[in-house]
């Protein structure tokens, strides 16, 4: 793992920094961004820290899309979207992540669209999403 002083993601894997989790299994973790492309949006990363998404081994890459894939279908369902849209850039923090975004319209997951959320929408949406995959997202460890 990268020194978690230096990677934003590495620090919230850590518990330094504060992070509304939706999902955690042994490899991943799943989060609110700070700000959302739309409400619901997640942030899923590796808890392995790696700089850049084709640098992951063949195991931990299919094991990122699978988790992805696990999530969105719950995620869908809660937010009554029409599709759940992914993203990677890897320009915002250099450690592997994908954006899992809610979606009801074609130009949805441009990430212009990305502004914080009330606290309390936040409070309700985290609540209601972590519902939404608790019967789909294995234990935690």
């Amino acid at each position: 793992m990268a020194d978690p002083n230096a990677c934003v993601f590495c620090q919230i894997i850590a518990g330094q920094l504060p992070a509304r989790t939706v999902y955690e299994d042994a490899d991943h973790i799943a989060f609110f961004p700070l700000e959302h492309i739309n409400p619901g949006h997640l942030v899923l990363i590796p808890k392995r820290h790696t700089d850049y998404l084709f640098d992951l081994d063949s195991a931990a890459y299919q094991a990122l899309w699978a988790t992805t894939a696990r999530i969105a279908g719950p995620l869908r369902n809660a937010m009554s979207a029409k599709r759940v849209g992914v993203a990677v850039e890897g320009f915002s923090v250099p450690h592997v992540h994908v954006h899992i975004v809610p979606l009801y319209a074609f130009d949805d997951l441009d990430p212009s669209r990305a502004r914080a959320l009330e606290p309390a929408k936040a409070d309700r949406l985290h609540a209601l999403i972590r519902r939404a995959l608790a019967g789909a997202a294995p234990e935690r460890p």
